[in-house]
């Protein structure tokens, strides 16, 4: 199941462009076009590359949603359950290609990130954890993804579905500080997943870690990760 899920991913341009080559997009044009704009008290390229580390994640999910929700509403599903195929490979399958995606994106914007001047002072330590975390992460967004894609009507819908996951890191602190911003967006900021998530990896690529926002980065991966586990289970055993 993983090899098919490979397969689909290269056969198709926009997946590849969409996990990898969008958040590459995403960098040039923050840190060149809007960089200038920032005051966030560091050079700009390393404040940012967190929040485009987390952008890299999320930016892959919605082909995930659509190829579970195709999955179930175009009958492979019934084939599969003919044959000698286990079901909980059938989700499995589509959660560790998305996590593989996923490194390949986060190591792509990493590397052009270092191109562009990005000079962290993480120990070997502080590395180790913070690709702990990304792991973490996608491993946890592909869980909930994939529940996304099997509850949606449609391949479309699965699709939108999505769209919460991609847009929340642009209304986190990736971009610029939340007590920066206007009543309502800064508390919505400041209590979403995402930003303890991009607070933890910031404080990690700088060799200064805060362990409560370790705590609340981690606490967020194991619950969205379980929500979307439980949620997928519940929802492939009633439609399949």
């Amino acid at each position: 199941m993983l090899r098919r899920n490979l397969k689909h991913t290269v056969r198709n341009p926009v997946t590849v462009f969409n996990a990898v080559l969008f958040p590459i997009v995403m960098a040039l044009m923050f840190v060149y076009v809007l960089g200038g704009a920032f005051d966030v008290g560091v050079k700009y390229i390393d404040y940012v590359t967190p929040g485009l580390i987390i952008m890299a994640v999320s930016y892959g999910l919605g082909a995930t949603a659509t190829a579970v929700n195709a999955d179930m509403t175009t009958g492979v599903i019934n084939r599969l359950k003919v044959m000698d195929v286990s079901r909980a490979a059938v989700l499995t399958g589509h959660v560790i290609e998305t996590t593989l995606r996923a490194v390949v994106a986060v190591a792509a914007i990493v590397g052009v990130a270092f191109a562009m001047g990005f000079r962290p002072t993480a120990s070997p330590v502080d590395w180790l954890a913070a690709a702990g975390l990304v792991l973490l992460l996608a491993f946890a967004a592909s869980w909930l993804t994939v529940a996304l894609g099997l509850a949606a009507r449609s391949a479309e819908s699965a699709g939108l579905g999505t769209v919460p996951l991609i847009m929340l890191p642009f209304l986190s602190s990736a971009f610029s500080p939340a007590d920066t911003m206007g009543a309502g967006a800064r508390q919505f900021a400041e209590y979403q997943p995402f930003t303890p998530i991009i607070e933890t990896l910031r404080g990690l690529l700088t060799g200064a870690p805060s362990t409560g926002t370790a705590l609340a980065a981690v606490a967020w991966c194991a619950g969205i990760g379980l929500a979307g586990y439980l949620w997928a289970l519940r929802s492939f055993k009633r439609r399949a």
